[in-house]
């Protein structure tokens, strides 16, 4: 279990699946993250091996997930993370705080010097929180994930470097 100032970050279990669902079915993350089954693609991140899923807990209750997958090979070790969070809790810090507190664990205790992010180059909430913390744009990836509108749309990779963290 990890705690930020905000936030609480531990595992993801079977008994989170309904609410992690739920704040995937919004219409903003499901803008962003698309849809299908969710309920069964949360189950999936859950079991996947080589997957940290965790869930974002705020004054109790279950608001999101954050995720993080390692690179091991030792010439080009570095850790990724992605997130969702409900949007009844967007602009209060939250994400900025999930974010520090997984980079900061990642960087302190997992011993990565290295971490990436990669949001929709048109996503500027999400870039402003990821830059709070110390992640830097390293370019454009053109037509990098396909939209639910069926369209491919341009990701922007952000990396931030442990000296760069900003606690």
């Amino acid at each position: 279990m990890l705690r930020g100032r905000l936030v609480t970050l531990r595992p993801a279990t079977e008994d989170d699946v309904p609410a992690l669902a739920a704040v995937r079915a919004t219409p903003q993350v499901m803008a962003r993250w698309g849809g299908g089954d969710l309920a069964g693609e949360i189950r999936e991140a859950i079991a996947e091996k080589g997957l940290h899923y965790l869930a974002v807990c705020l004054d109790g209750r279950v608001v999101g997930a954050i995720q993080w997958a390692a690179e091991e090979d030792p010439e080009y070790r570095h850790a990724s993370m992605d997130i969702f969070l409900d949007p009844s809790v967007h602009g209060r810090g939250v994400g900025t705080d999930a974010v520090r507190t997984l980079a900061v664990h990642l960087v302190d205790h997992e011993r990565f010097h290295r971490l990436v992010i990669d949001p929709a180059a048109d996503n500027e909430a999400a870039i402003r929180c990821y830059a709070k913390v110390g992640f830097k744009p390293v370019g454009i990836m053109r037509q990098y994930e396909c939209g639910a509108d069926g369209t491919w749309h341009d990701g922007l990779l952000m990396d931030l470097l442990a000296a760069e963290l900003v606690r």
